[in-house]
């Protein structure tokens, strides 16, 4: 069996399966509420990196020194604005898949919205004193480790109410004279309310056993999640990934399943760095972004420095033109510029580079020899920078720049081979 016979047969079996996980309502829109929610990771990164920048005990900078008591005084603001937002994500994850959900099936938003967001606080939060004069509550399951709750409630509570609707499940017709938005309310009060009082009815279960929903999934899902943040899982996951992006199928069929792994995790470091404890997860969107795949997917950017600098005319334009996108983690036109897809030669380079990062940078991280990551800001930001940011290492950036000499030199052979091959077919 030669490279076509197999390009072929992945194309037959893995491609069409690869589109269906792409179309899946339920992990389209898992996929799509967590790229809508980088405005909120972003800002809540923002306070975690400026209560740990590193200030020696003894300094006499005075700039240091107003910035240390400036933390120390206001500390409650950081910590409050990160757990609104980063601390928070299983909220937004459960808003942005409810969204994305109904408008799938292009059913009354807001109705759908109430139902999820009051089942999932009534199932996260934990009461701890509901007096006259205030009340208190513990929030500490709405970070990453109340995502899988956030995405059962958000998925019961849409499918539930569309196939109630659909039956006109305790359906009130109203007059013609009442306003729609009145008549929409009265048709949907039936099915939220069956909702709501299922939820409560879970609520009253848990809190009689003295725990939440939101906890009891979390620590049944324990050994899943630990095994998910493991150097064989990143080597999997990371295979699997580039295989598929090889034959020209995107990443993006993955993100539903990736995503809340990655993106969880991240909430959890985030939240346990601004508490001042040690950080438990190396698998995250960071790890991912600014140590894995480095200028994209294939690690391309080191490919791109080499392009730049070949004799061939047709490899470096493309080098040229693919390297600031690279950068900047956009590697679809070195991709397909080249092109590597459904390339042979590229085959090899192409799985190992990417997995090469994981392995190195698990391994360091999970050792401690590079810190974790525990803040984000954009996908598209330098990864040494990135990485820097991320860890607040300056291991980091420097283990970045070596990947990158790696991956080059990984690519070179290949590279010349594929040049070689190109300048026989121009003469």
């Amino acid at each position: 069996m030669n490279f076509d016979d197999i390009t072929n047969l992945i194309n037959r079996t893995l491609s069409p399966l690869a589109t269906k996980m792409s179309q899946q309502r339920h992990l389209k829109a898992i996929r799509d509420a967590f790229m809508s929610i980088l405005p909120i990771t972003l800002f809540g990164s923002i306070p975690t990196i400026l209560t740990s920048i590193p200030i020696p005990e003894n300094t006499t900078n005075s700039f240091l020194i107003w910035w240390m008591n400036l933390v120390e005084e206001h500390g409650i603001v950081f910590n409050w604005i990160n757990s609104i937002t980063l601390g928070a994500m299983s909220l937004y994850i459960l808003i942005g898949i409810t969204y994305y959900l109904v408008k799938h099936y292009k059913e009354n938003l807001l109705q759908s919205l109430f139902a999820s967001a009051a089942g999932f606080l009534m199932l996260t939060l934990t009461p701890l004193s509901m007096g006259w004069e205030g009340k208190e509550v513990e929030i500490s399951y709405l970070d990453g480790r109340g995502i899988l709750l956030a995405i059962f409630v958000s998925i019961i509570t849409v499918e539930s109410y569309h196939w109630m609707k659909s039956k006109n499940i305790g359906r009130i017709t109203m007059p013609d004279s009442v306003p729609a938005s009145l008549t929409e309310t009265f048709a949907s009060l039936v099915p939220s309310l069956i909702l709501l009082v299922f939820y409560t009815a879970i609520f009253i279960g848990f809190y009689s056993f003295d725990t939440t929903a939101g906890q009891f999934i979390y620590d049944i899902f324990a050994i899943g999640i630990k095994a998910a943040d493991s150097l064989g899982f990143t080597i999997i996951s990371v295979l699997l990934v580039h295989l598929f992006w090889f034959f020209g199928i995107h990443d993006a069929a993955f993100s539903g399943v990736l995503g809340p792994i990655r993106d969880g995790n991240l909430s959890v470091n985030a939240t346990e760095k601004i508490a001042g404890g040690s950080l438990s997860h190396v698998f995250t969107t960071p790890f991912w972004t600014y140590f894995v795949v480095i200028g994209g997917a294939g690690s391309v950017l080191g490919l791109s420095v080499m392009m730049m600098m070949s004799k061939n005319k047709q490899i470096s334009a493309v080098g040229k033109t693919g390297f600031l996108p690279a950068l900047f983690n956009i590697s679809e036109p070195i991709i397909f510029g080249t092109p590597i897809m459904i390339n042979p030669i590229f085959f090899i380079p192409f799985l190992v580079t990417s997995t090469l990062n994981g392995i190195v940078t698990y391994s360091l991280m999970s050792s401690g020899v590079i810190s974790k990551t525990f803040a984000i800001f954009s996908w598209q930001m330098p990864a040494p920078i990135g990485a820097y940011l991320a860890t607040l290492d300056w291991k980091a950036p420097v283990l970045v720049i070596i990947l990158i000499l790696l991956n080059a030199l990984i690519y070179y052979p290949f590279l010349k081979a594929y040049e070689r091959t190109l300048n026989a077919l121009e003469q």
